[in-house]
């Protein structure tokens, strides 16, 4: 009877233990998805170095954020999506992207796109606000 119930308690602790063990590699490994994605939206990096290529990118009336990052995302001028609109959520320009026909470079960030497409800048340089 005793082995029976030092068996049972040794059982509940290995069981407790793994239990534990796979709560703290959960958080883990959510802390570093976290820390990840907070990392790529702060650190801007374009897709190429410069020169770069140009993108001709149509942006229509209507189309949201995201549809905007997914047209982006399959012209090889950003990485991530969800990063993307992320980004314009927190940039000065949020929700300032005018419908029209945008040259793009793949040498660009996120940011200088999203000035480019709300009309902020032009030819690479930021328009003087008066």
């Amino acid at each position: 009877m005793r082995t029976k119930t030092a068996t049972m308690s040794i059982i509940n602790v290995v069981v407790h233990i793994l239990i534990a063990l796979v709560v703290i590699i959960v958080i883990y490994a959510g802390a570093m998805r976290c820390y990840d994605f907070g990392y790529r939206i702060f650190t801007d990096t374009p897709m190429s170095l410069e020169p770069g290529r140009d993108v001709t990118v149509i942006i229509n009336e209507g189309n949201s954020t995201r549809q905007i990052g997914t047209l982006l995302k399959e012209n090889g001028l950003i990485k991530d999506v969800t990063v993307f609109v992320v980004q314009e959520k927190l940039s000065e320009y949020a929700g300032e992207i005018k419908p029209g026909v945008y040259v793009l470079n793949t040498s660009m960030t996120a940011e200088e796109m999203i000035a480019v497409m709300s009309g902020n800048m032009v030819e690479g340089k930021e328009e003087e606000s008066e």
